[in-house]
């Protein structure tokens, strides 16, 4: 990372006062864990007063482009997630300035730096008549998962937003899981598949929805764009739980769910794009 580099995103994650966005010592951790598989209070990450910025500003000097990509991805994802809970409404300097970091995130990356969509962009999106039997995954889930979109445009008929972000997750993992069912070996080889302390790739039904997602986008099968909205649904649907619901504030609306609905939407015509390819 160039000097330059560190700076928008230090300005990003409100690095300025020893904290990363609002992590806990904790939550911190288990991002990064989760992220890049680092454990970040490991010895060689003590940088000066130890500190969350301080310890994520010594990975950054100490490890791949590679690794620092992946993680600098999921922490741009991670802020634009909590700006949505929280109703923030953003400036044109600080929307630019979540733009450069994701292509920097990008580079690092290795992939083809494109312009990042915008949320505005990514909803007036259009797709032809979406087909999951064109995905040509197993007969009976299939069926389960056509019932499902037609409960969803039943819910945001009816403005049932808590129900369309539910349906349109639990939805989005079904399909993403029988997709990498068909392939197994492309996705237990993508690097992003989770492994346990060995090294060994998990069974595909133990993989969570943030795994589905990261290595769909790896071999091909989603855009950026989706993989980065998918996350954003990801997020929403954890609300399932009431009371972490109630610690968060989180309260869904139209908007939300209209969302939520274009995500699962643009995974769909993603896939069936690679299917008919």
């Amino acid at each position: 990372m160039s000097n330059i580099d560190k700076m928008k995103f230090e300005k990003l994650l409100g690095m300025e006062g020893g904290y990363v966005l609002s992590f806990s010592n904790r939550s911190f951790a288990e991002f990064i864990k989760g992220s890049v598989g680092v454990n970040i209070y490991d010895q060689k990450y003590s940088y000066e007063s130890g500190s969350k910025a301080n310890r994520l500003r010594a990975l950054w000097d100490k490890e791949s482009d590679r690794l620092i990509g992946k993680l600098l991805s999921d922490l741009v994802e991670c802020w634009r997630t909590q700006t949505l809970l929280d109703g923030s409404q953003l400036s044109d300097a600080h929307k630019r300035l979540a733009e450069d970091c994701e292509l920097i995130a990008c580079r690092m990356l290795g992939k083809a730096v494109q312009k990042p969509i915008t949320e505005d962009q990514f909803l007036r999106k259009e797709f032809e008549e979406l087909s999951i039997k064109a995905l040509k995954i197993d007969s009976v889930i299939t069926g389960i998962l056509e019932q499902r979109l037609d409960e969803i445009k039943k819910c945001l008929n009816a403005k049932a937003s808590l129900a369309v972000i539910f349906l349109a997750g639990s939805t989005l993992e079904g399909l993403l899981l029988s997709v990498a069912a068909k392939d197994p070996r492309s996705f237990n080889q993508a690097s992003a598949s989770p492994k346990d302390k060995e090294g060994k790739v998990f069974q595909l039904h133990e993989w969570s929805l943030k795994d589905l997602i990261d290595v769909a986008c790896e071999v091909g099968l989603l855009g950026l764009d989706v993989k980065k909205f998918s996350h954003s649904l990801r997020d929403f649907r954890n609300y399932i739980h009431p009371y972490q619901q109630m610690v968060s504030r989180f309260d869904p609306d139209e908007h939300t769910a209209k969302i939520c609905w274009q995500v699962l939407r643009a995974a769909i015509a993603d896939l069936s794009k690679q299917r008919k390819a």
